[in-house]
């Protein structure tokens, strides 16, 4: 039988050489990226000690309700395509994505249309280009979505809804989706560690049987990106908590959340 130290000190080798594939195919992303934004999800049995660790304050928190749009049976999840709607306080925002992208392959007048972005998700593992259309709505305009007096194409703009019909499955209409939640977020910015000189964001999804989602996340210049990583690793490990822990992407886990609650299983 092998001694633990030497089970314990492969299982380190493997996950340093899989960090290192990750590693080298983001490098490839960070070409097309204008932004990076870095994330971590923290397992819900470990959420309250990351909490205090990270002495993170629920009175500091933004509340927020998040609502997708897809079919029960995700086909626009299927096809790259993300549609979004947001309310808050101080107003709300809806945004088409689509991911993953390759930058040279869009039409230059996208590139420069406003509130178009080039972003690349980077979380332990797993680097996602994706390409987002974004745009503000009234926050009362997604309140009454999803109370179905209003509908859903009116709460997106010309430019968006043109940019959903470029890459949408055919015949799927913006107004024939199923709202897909909403979900309560809670979401507060906060300090990781002196040494970065930033402010981190920390969101608490909750979801509807209990279960909750805590993403750790920051931005970044693509320039910047290897070395925040690196560091977010180290000040989270020193924190206790485990950056290369199994992930599961807020986004994901919502959309199976309600497709399965439409009837839909998903392995």
């Amino acid at each position: 039988m092998r001694p633990q130290a030497s089970i314990d000190e492969g299982r380190e080798r493997a996950a340093d050489a899989a960090q290192r594939r990750a590693d080298r195919a983001a490098l490839r992303l960070l070409k097309d990226a204008e932004e990076v934004e870095l994330k971590v999800t923290v397992p819900d049995a470990d959420r309250q000690s990351a909490v205090l660790k990270l002495d993170l304050d629920v009175l500091d928190c933004d509340l927020r309700q998040v609502v997708f749009f897809d079919t029960p049976d995700l086909k626009l999840n299927r096809a790259g395509v993300v549609v979004r709607a947001r309310r808050a306080r101080n107003g709300g925002d809806s945004v088409v994505k689509l991911r993953p992208v390759v930058a040279a392959q869009l039409p230059s007048d996208l590139r420069h249309t406003n509130g178009f972005k080039i972003e690349l998700d980077a979380m332990p593992g797993n680097f996602v280009c994706s390409g987002s259309l974004k745009a503000s709505v009234d926050s009362a305009d997604v309140k009454n979505v999803l109370q179905g007096t209003r509908p859903i194409r009116k709460l997106f703009s010309r430019e968006q809804r043109a940019f959903y019909a470029a890459h949408a499955p055919k015949g799927l209409e913006l107004d024939t989706l199923t709202p897909l939640g909403p979900m309560n977020v809670a979401r507060t910015k906060f300090e990781l560690d002196e040494a970065i000189g930033r402010r981190s964001v920390a969101e608490l999804w909750f979801y509807p049987d209990g279960t909750r989602i805590l993403e750790l996340s920051m931005k970044c210049a693509p320039e910047e990106a290897f070395q925040l990583a690196a560091q977010m690793r180290v000040i989270l490990t020193r924190h206790g908590i485990n950056p290369s822990g199994e992930q599961q992407t807020k986004t994901r886990k919502t959309l199976q959340y309600f497709s399965r609650l439409h009837g839909h299983r998903y392995h």
